[in-house]
């Protein structure tokens, strides 16, 4: 086996030409974002219920027309290059020392990779749609068709390819459920999907997607995964270079074409982490993942709460906007998410690598 250093060279180098590549890309790509005018034509926002988002349009109607959407590009954009690049140069060359730096591979990034893509893809397509003029972008059936038929396909590759039947359980057996595999990575991803709308003030998503792949480059790491942590830590050094031109004010939003791709890659490194790579990845999602599920919970909240008893539990759902509409400045929210984020990553991988011995 390796020495540690070269391996941790091995993880680290990606992440820092995923950064490079991601900060010398942004001014082409913001070039032509506001050449084009990449931004909503018509602000304003519908509630989850179909009732007008007033309080959400008093704080962000300005905000949604300032600045042009589609700037995921910078995040998935450099971890192509990143991957594609080491990977033809290494081939081309033969050389050993760049060889060694691959981490395109069939057994742990061929399917995050894939994931990656299909979401860049489809959230590049809705954004588009979104910037013409009176657009409202992919109805949301599509967009559920799109995360629904790719994740179905990918859990059948776990399923059926790589013969994952089972989730890790701490101090318990592994759960069998068979072929069950299949659409619990598809709820999984729905999930996932949904708290996308983390990405709402100037700087927040960036950074919590930001702790929580480096969560899971840490766990892949541990699990000898190196090639998976290699590419975890592609993708943070690729939110790095977009967090630097996301902080308020941000020069571009991450929108659909970044949160589908993330998203959907985050389900798919959680399982690459469980059963298939002997750890617990699964398990420590909701942790690791903290403010994606109390995202999640809180849209979920707000609406059950209108239904049942008439009335809102929070000013404006998600969470974050509630802190927003009672007073919070913006650039607070987004701070306190940050250590949050980073709270819960600890704890997370704390967790993750306490049950591996």
């Amino acid at each position: 086996m390796e020495t540690l250093f070269p391996i941790i060279i091995r993880v680290l180098v990606p992440a820092a030409f995923s950064f490079i590549i991601g900060m010398s890309i942004t001014p082409l790509v913001t070039h032509y974002l506001y050449k084009y005018k990449a931004w909503k034509k018509k602000p304003g926002k519908i509630s989850l219920d179909g009732s007008t988002a007033s309080e959400f349009n008093r704080l962000h109607e300005v905000n949604e027309v300032r600045a042009p959407r589609m700037g995921g590009i910078v995040i998935w954009a450099s971890v192509l290059l990143t991957i594609l690049g080491i990977d033809i140069v290494a081939h081309v060359f033969q050389s050993a020392s760049i060889l060694r730096l691959d981490f395109l591979s069939r057994n742990q990034t061929w399917i995050p990779l894939a994931t990656l893509i299909i979401g860049a893809a489809a959230g590049l397509v809705d954004d588009i749609l979104v910037i013409r003029p009176g657009g409202e972008g992919m109805r949301l059936r599509w967009r559920l068709f799109v995360v629904v038929a790719a994740a179905t396909l990918i859990g059948m590759w776990f399923f059926f390819k790589l013969g994952i039947v089972a989730i890790n359980i701490p101090f318990h057996a592994p759960l069998y459920i068979g072929w069950f595999i299949i659409p619990f990575y598809v709820l999984l991803s729905l999930a996932l999907y949904a708290s996308g709308v983390i990405d709402g003030i100037d700087g927040l998503s960036g950074g919590v997607f930001a702790s929580i792949f480096a969560s899971y480059a840490i766990i892949a790491f541990a699990q000898n995964q190196i090639d998976l942590a290699a590419f975890s830590m592609a993708i943070v050094g690729g939110l790095l270079a977009f967090l630097w031109f996301n902080i308020p004010p941000a020069r571009f939003y991450m929108s659909d074409t970044g949160t589908m791709a993330l998203t959907l890659t985050i389900g798919t490194i959680a399982f690459m982490t469980d059963n298939l790579g002997g750890g617990y990845g699964i398990f420590v999602l909701p942790i690791i993942g903290g403010l994606l599920a109390i995202t999640v919970a809180s849209d979920i909240l707000q609406v059950f709460w209108k239904r049942v008893f008439g009335r809102k539990l929070l000013r404006i759902a998600p969470l974050h906007h509630h802190f927003e509409a009672i007073g919070w400045s913006g650039a607070k929210v987004v701070m306190r998410y940050w250590v949050m984020s980073i709270i819960f990553a600890t704890l997370g991988v704390i967790l993750a690598l306490s049950l591996l011995h």
